[in-house]
Formats: C-alpha cells, sequence, structure tokens
C-alpha cells in the first residue's frame, strides 16, 4: 500500500483532490468537534462550535461548488496508490461533470436552509452533511472499484447517522437501521463484482478498473452485472428494496432533502448509467434494468397516490423517479437519464424542503391538514408549486422534457405502455398533492403563518428555477451538447408527437387529480407500500431470526456443555498428570539422581591419593581382564 500522493500531481489533479478532500476533512472536524451530548433541542454555548458550524459548512459547499463547476470545464484526472491492482482513481467526464455540479449545488442550497432549519448538535449534523456530500462526490468521480466501495460504504454509513440523527428517539434509530441493513443487502453486489473482476482478470495491471468490468469473461461478466444490478437497486429503492424510503423519513427535513435528490438514491441510478457498458455486454442486464426501473415507477407511483402524508408522498415518488433513470440505463438513453439525475435532484429537494417548513410552521405533513399551506406565505408556496408540477411533467417544466427523452429510448411495446402509465401515475400524484394544498385554508387556520425567511426562502426560490429550467439539457440546443459530451451522439430524440402527447396527457392528468384531490382512492396494499417491508420481515427478517435463535439454543444446549465438558476434562487430566508427575517421574527423577550419587560416592572411594593402592587396583583388573579372555576362548 502506497498511501502518498504522488510528487507530480498537477494543477489539474489537485484540483480534483480539493474536491473530494476540503468537504471531507472539513466534515470531519465538525464532526469530531461537537462535544458532548446535550439535551435535544437545546443550542450549543454561544461562540461555540455549534454557532459557527452552519456557517462553516456554508463557505466549505460554496467553494465545493466553485471547485466542481471548475473541475467540469477541465475534466480533471487524479490517482494514488490503494493497494495492489486497485488504485484510488478519481477522473472526470461528461456524464461526471453533470453530477459533480448537481451535487454540490444542492448539497449548497441544503445546508443555507438548514442553516436556519436545525437547531441542535450542528456540529455533528453540519460535519455528517459535508461528509455525506464528498462521498458522493468520490462515487461521482471514480473510475475503480476501489474508490467506489470506498465512498459507497462511507456515504451508507453516513446516511445511517443522518436518518437516525435524533438519536433519542427509538423510531429514528430503527428508521436508520432499517435504511442500513436493507441498502447493505445490496452492497454486497459491489463486492461480488469486486470478487469477480478479481477471479476473470487475474494478473491484469489494473483489474479492478470499471472500465475493465464489461470486457471480463463469462461467467464472471454475468455476476458482476448481477452484482451492480444488486447494488444499484438497494441504494436507488428499486423494487425488492423500495420499503426503506419510506422510515427514512424520520430524518431531519434537509436530510430528506439531500438524501432523495441528488445524494445516496441517486447515486443508485448514476452507477447503471456509469456502467451502460457492462450491462450491454451481459445483454439480459439492460433488459433487467429497464424492466425493474420501469415497473418500479408504475408501482412506486400507485404507492405515492394513495399516501396521506407530503413526505410519504414525496418519498415514494422519489423511487418512482429514479425508476426512469434506471429505465434510461436499460433502454440506452444515458442523455435522458443524466438530464431527468439533474432536473429531478431540483426539483425534489425543493419540495422537500417546503414540506420541511411547513412540518416546522405547523407542526405536521399530513395532506388533510396542509390545506391552504401552498397559497401563503407564497414564498414558501410559489416554488412548491412549480416544483409540483414539474413533478407531474407539466411542460414547460423540467421533467416534461427529460421523461420524453427516456421514452424516445424505449422500443419494446409492452416496456413502452408501462412507462407511459407510470409517466401519467406522476401527473397524479402531483396534481393530488397541488389540490389539496391549493384548496381553501380550514376554518380555524390562523390568518397569517410565519414565512420561510430570507435563509429558507432562497433556497426554495434557486431550487424552483431549478426545477423550471433544467429541462432544457433534454432539449435542442444543449441536448445535442449534453449526447456529444456523454459519447452518445447517436441516441433518439423526441419527436414532435411524443413532446405533444405528453404534455396534453400531463396536463390532463394533473388537472383532474387536483380538481378530485380529496376522493382519488387510497388502496391499502398501496398506502402500505405494497407490504414490501412485511414482505422483507417475512421472508428475510424473520427466517434470519429464526436461525440466530436456533444456533443460539444449539450453542446453549450443544456447544456450551461441550465447551465445559471438554474443560472439566481437561482439568481432570491436568490433575492424573500432576499426580503422575509426582508420584512416577519425580520418584524416577529422584532415584536415578541417588544413584548416580551413590555410584559417584563408590567410584571415589578408590581415590586414595597412595601409589601402592594404585598399583593393587591395576595389577586387580589385569588380571581380572585376562580371566575374562580365557573365558572366552
Amino acid at each position: 500500500m502506497s498511501g502518498a500522493l504522488s510528487p507530480a500531481v498537477g494543477w489539474e489533479g489537485a484540483l480534483l483532490w480539493a474536491l473530494v478532500l476540503l468537504p471531507a476533512v472539513a466534515g470531519g472536524v465538525l464532526t469530531l468537534s461537537g462535544g458532548g451530548r446535550r439535551p435535544a433541542g437545546t443550542y450549543e454555548r454561544p461562540g461555540g462550535t455549534g454557532r459557527t458550524a452552519p456557517a462553516l459548512a456554508v463557505a466549505v459547499a460554496a467553494v465545493t461548488l466553485a471547485l466542481a463547476v471548475a473541475a467540469a470545464l477541465t475534466r480533471p484526472s487524479a490517482r494514488t496508490g490503494f493497494v495492489a491492482g486497485g488504485p484510488l482513481a478519481l477522473a472526470v467526464d461528461g456524464l461526471s461533470a453533470v453530477v459533480i455540479v448537481t451535487v454540490a449545488a444542492v448539497g449548497l442550497l441544503v445546508l443555507v436552509f438548514a442553516a436556519a432549519d436545525v437547531r441542535a448538535e450542528r456540529p455533528r449534523f453540519f460535519g455528517l452533511m459535508l461528509l455525506f456530500v464528498a462521498a458522493v462526490l468520490v462515487t461521482a468521480t471514480a473510475t475503480t472499484l476501489t474508490a467506489l466501495l470506498l465512498a459507497w460504504e462511507v456515504m451508507g454509513a453516513t446516511s445511517y447517522a443522518l436518518i437516525a440523527f435524533h438519536w433519542r428517539a427509538n423510531e429514528a434509530v430503527a428508521a436508520g437501521t432499517t435504511a442500513f441493513l436493507t441498502t447493505r443487502a445490496g452492497d454486497l453486489g459491489l463486492y461480488l463484482a469486486a470478487g469477480a473482476a478479481l477471479a476473470a482478470a487475474a494478473g491484469a495491471p489494473e483489474p479492478l478498473s470499471l472500465d475493465a468490468l464489461a470486457a471480463l469473461d463469462r461467467p464472471w461478466l454475468h455476476l458482476a452485472a448481477v452484482g451492480v444490478l444488486a447494488a444499484a437497486f438497494g441504494k436507488a429503492a428499486q423494487l425488492p428494496f423500495s420499503f426503506w424510503l419510506s422510515k427514512a423519513m424520520l430524518g431531519p427535513s434537509p436530510v430528506s432533502a439531500l438524501l432523495h435528490s441528488a445524494a445516496m438514491v441517486a447515486m443508485g441510478g448514476y452507477l447503471l448509467l456509469r456502467l451502460r457498458p457492462l450491462l450491454e455486454a451481459a445483454g439480459w442486464a439492460t433488459t433487467a434494468a429497464a424492466w425493474g426501473g420501469a415497473l418500479t415507477a408504475l408501482a412506486l407511483g400507485a404507492v405515492a397516490l394513495a399516501q396521506p402524508e407530503l413526505k410519504q408522498l414525496l418519498a415514494a415518488s422519489t423511487a418512482a423517479q429514479l425508476g426512469f433513470v434506471v429505465l434510461a440505463a436499460g433502454a440506452g438513453g444515458l442523455a435522458g437519464g443524466t438530464a431527468h439525475f439533474a432536473a429531478h435532484a431540483a426539483v425534489k429537494a425543493l419540495l422537500f424542503l417546503a414540506a420541511g417548513h411547513w412540518l416546522a410552521t405547523r407542526g405536521t405533513d399530513t395532506l388533510s391538514a396542509l390545506r391552504g399551506a401552498a397559497r401563503r406565505p407564497w414564498p414558501a408556496g410559489l416554488p412548491f408549486v412549480v416544483g409540483a408540477l414539474a413533478l407531474a411533467g407539466v411542460p414547460p417544466l423540467s421533467l416534461w422534457a427529460t421523461k420524453d427523452e427516456i421514452l424516445a429510448a424505449v422500443d419494446a411495446p409492452a416496456l413502452y405502455g408501462v412507462t407511459l402509465a407510470a409517466v401519467t401515475l406522476s401527473a397524479l400524484y402531483a396534481g393530488k398533492a397541488l389540490g389539496l394544498l391549493l384548496r381553501p385554508a380550514p376554518t380555524g387556520a390562523p390568518a397569517r403563518e410565519p414565512g420561510p425567511g430570507l435563509t429558507r426562502g432562497a433556497p426554495l426560490a434557486l431550487l424552483a428555477l431549478g426545477a423550471a429550467v433544467l429541462g432544457a439539457l433534454a432539449l435542442p440546443p444543449l441536448a445535442g451538447e449534453l449526447k456529444r459530451s456523454l459519447g452518445v451522439s447517436g441516441e433518439p430524440s423526441a419527436g414532435p408527437a411524443l413532446v405533444l402527447g405528453t404534455a396534453v396527457l400531463a396536463l390532463v392528468a394533473a388537472l383532474l387529480a387536483a380538481v378530485f384531490a380529496a376522493r382519488l382512492p387510497e388502496p391499502g396494499w398501496a398506502r402500505a407500500w405494497l407490504h414490501l417491508g412485511t414482505a422483507a420481515h417475512a421472508l428475510a427478517v424473520r427466517p434470519t431470526l429464526t436461525a440466530a435463535h436456533a444456533l443460539a439454543r444449539f450453542d446453549d444446549a450443544v456447544l456450551h456443555r461441550a465447551a465445559l465438558g471438554a474443560a472439566g476434562a481437561v482439568r481432570r487430566l491436568a490433575a492424573w498428570a500432576w499426580a503422575v508427575d509426582r508420584s512416577g517421574v519425580d520418584r524416577l527423577v529422584q532415584g536415578v539422581a541417588d544413584g548416580t550419587r551413590r555410584l559417584g560416592e563408590l567410584a571415589r572411594r578408590p581415590q586414595t591419593g597412595q601409589l601402592h593402592h594404585y598399583y593393587a587396583q591395576a595389577l586387580t583388573l589385569l588380571a581380572a581382564a585376562v580371566l575374562l579372555l580365557l573365558l572366552l576362548r
């Protein structure tokens, strides 16, 4: 292992290292400087890190955004030794350029909002958020499995800490645990892919390069594809992993805004866009990704439509919208998937932050109790309306054009029909939220509600601007530039008939859902997230616990008793050996010693020092020798 950076790192490499290390180091320092535990809802002492943590985090995020823009323009690469055949290698290309700017921009705006929203344990919160952003940036720029796995692990660990940020509440800790364990189950796929790469490319100079995965020999190629799909589906909350997103809502609203928009969940879709060549080489994997994404978009769209709480609706819509990105990776619509990634990040961050504002001011996120919330105050209501219309796919807002680009890449009729149904559901659940929140406030509601203020309002306004205009990435001329940057100039684009048809479909569906919002069906199977959590408990958790309990009983009844029995037998054997040693070995040694001593005494007696005695002894020995010779003849 060679952990030091090469002394020949150029300014472009230094730029890339600065991009990922600045938020990582600052986040680590803030996290460790938080001091002892304080009662929930209290400020840190004046003058301490609690006052400076938000400003420092926002400043670091702003510099990180500037570095991300510079890296997107210069396309740097950097590497350092880590393990044999697997260096920590990073690079910025057309795909990662879009992603790192999106992540850094959304991260900055979320942190600005959080500066006014988060009141307790600020150093720990802002430190973890910066570490989270750093892990996502490394994930987006990694070119080797070692770098990807390192960032993937840190991203999962910090997401657990952020979801369970209110650690005094058992529900929050349980939610973080559910998210962590569910995504970890999928994460094992990356280790499977790494093992397949090492087995297939033994002796290659860099067997863990991401670009080398598509060239693996069979069956290692298929194992790598299975692993990558499992890891991506787990992180992106695609079926059957989707249920963990429902629990993740117990974290602070800024955490939900970042996690659901440009960070952890989105990285599952990004991974499949990045490894599209591997999916193509495996053949079946493109079909699996396309159908998995389309069915998730459809099923979780139905789940979103049935939710009575705003944050739960938005959570289900995250899995559904990331399903379109996964579909794009499988169907070959990389440009549409990349544009949808960026536009969805702005839309979802905006909607979650607005929901967090209302949760703080009204104390609830139940849709029926939020009637009139989008009507006043307008600094929160107007951005939410823009974001919800964009989520519905209403033209000319962003997700209308990006979904069309993805649809243009779908050539199988059945898959096209499922995708079009999912697009319709997007308009329905977004229209439902709009219809309820734009209705007149209930009787008895306060005439004036606190506005978001500048610190909260500015991020909402900027994100609304992004939700309105980022669809330009899927429209000429930017669509052509994006395709050239991604190296997919031959991908199809949406024609006028498709553009017009989806526009009318989204408008009609959103309008009907808004008008009949209170009467839209909420079937129990969809409201309960397809009972995926129950199924996971029955099929995975319960058998695992049953096996664990059986093993524990076996340990108590067999292994524990065997260990105690063996210990007793060893103790008895030791006692017997001690007795044998004392009564046998010791006596034998003592006897040998005594005999040797007596022989020595006998051998010393003839040594008188008188010469005539020695002569007599010599004659006696000579006579004995002669006698012995005579007898032996």
